[in-house]
């Protein structure tokens, strides 16, 4: 069966419908990303939760089970994962997404939609199972949000996957044999570099950060998870730096950090992209939005003290293909800091940014779902 996603879909006013997941914010800020290129082409957008289109309260539960699993038991998520990764679960996750939500997914896709994209795993799985069923008659397109790639990020059915780096193109095609593209990191162009030392002082001032300290900036997430504390301590053993922490909604990992006297403590940010070109390097614990983001700006990432299962993973790709510093250790950590604030590890992280998204430019993440025809 061939199925093509023409240039209609985008060039003239018609539907794609964006399906995400309000789980962390990489899902939603991809689909954000997505929705604004879409539109700009002429294209009718309209996005969905994921969550929303399941039974009455299970959306709510994934969501708490997840950020307690990251807060309080993160190793017992990193066996999960582990274990999902293997074909039987994988399948059984899949057809269970498939079942739970079926009714409402199709539904989203109206008279006139002309392709279906998911940013969100589970997502991708219930409408990979719909294509093979042949009950979804539009193209399905698979977002891999992560640098790294999990099997249930690659749904077979699903008629292309997206993927950020040819890194992860190259794992979908060859362990899995499914249609993939590599568009480059989907981050908003409002993410680029400092024009001048005034723009840089003036987002200083704005966010209240101190005008001639070096300045980390660790992130932790939209929920503020991982051992932030530990980061910080070994932060400030290991360079004069001033940590920034982004808490996110945690406001009990706000008041802590603030307590400590060592960092700036903040909360939920709005302008992501006018705080990072206020910062000297970034560290997170994840690997997927915030990294790329990060780089966009043209600021040095570090991984560190990252979360099990997909921050580890990420970790892992990040350095592979020279995106992250990932230092193990607080010795590790010094040597790190030291080299990316003299500017060596920026430099070289910005190569291979460059190359990696000027390689993707001749994909595009547009021209990839209007143009790319793939078999099932």
């Amino acid at each position: 069966m061939q199925s093509t996603l023409t240039a209609t879909a985008v060039t003239s006013p018609s539907r794609v419908v964006v399906v995400s997941a309000s789980i962390g914010a990489g899902h939603d800020g991809a689909a954000a990303e997505i929705t604004r290129r879409l539109r700009a082409t002429g294209a009718e957008v309209d996005r969905f939760d994921f969550l929303d289109l399941l039974p009455a309260g299970w959306g709510r539960s994934i969501k708490q089970t997840y950020a307690r699993q990251l807060a309080y038991a993160p190793a017992s998520w990193g066996r999960l994962l582990g274990a999902m990764g293997r074909p039987g679960p994988a399948r059984s996750a899949a057809w269970l997404s498939d079942r739970a939500c079926r009714d409402r997914l199709l539904a989203t896709v109206t008279p006139g939609t002309t392709a279906v994209i998911s940013t969100y795993p589970l997502a991708s799985q219930a409408l990979g199972r719909l294509r093979r069923a042949g009950l979804l008659a539009v193209p399905a397109v698979a977002v891999l949000t992560d640098p790294s790639v999990h099997r249930l990020c690659v749904a077979p059915g699903v008629d292309l996957h997206l993927a950020p780096n040819e890194d992860a193109a190259e794992h979908v095609r060859t362990l899995f044999g499914l249609p993939v593209a590599a568009v480059g990191p989907i981050v908003d162009p409002a993410f680029r570099p400092a024009r001048s030392p005034a723009e840089v002082a003036a987002a200083r001032r704005r966010h209240g950060l101190p005008p001639d300290a070096r300045l980390a900036l660790v992130v932790a997430g939209s929920w503020g998870v991982g051992d932030i504390d530990t980061t910080v301590a070994d932060l400030a053993g290991a360079t004069d730096a001033m940590p920034v922490v982004v808490c996110g909604r945690n406001t009990a990992l706000r008041d802590r950090i603030a307590a400590t006297g060592r960092a700036i403590a903040l909360g939920w940010i709005d302008d992501m992209a006018g705080l990072l070109r206020a910062v000297d390097l970034v560290v997170h614990n994840a690997g997927g939005l915030t990294s790329m983001e990060a780089l966009a700006a043209g600021v040095p990432v570090v991984s560190y003290r990252c979360l099990p299962g997909h921050g580890t993973a990420n970790a892992a790709v990040l350095e592979r293909i020279g995106l992250s510093a990932w230092p193990r250790t607080p010795a590790e950590l010094r040597e790190v800091l030291r080299a990316g604030f003299d500017g060596r590890i920026g430099e070289a992280q910005q190569t291979r940014y460059r190359a990696l998204t000027t390689a993707a430019e001749a994909t595009g993440l547009v021209r990839a779902i209007a143009r790319e025809t793939v078999s099932r």
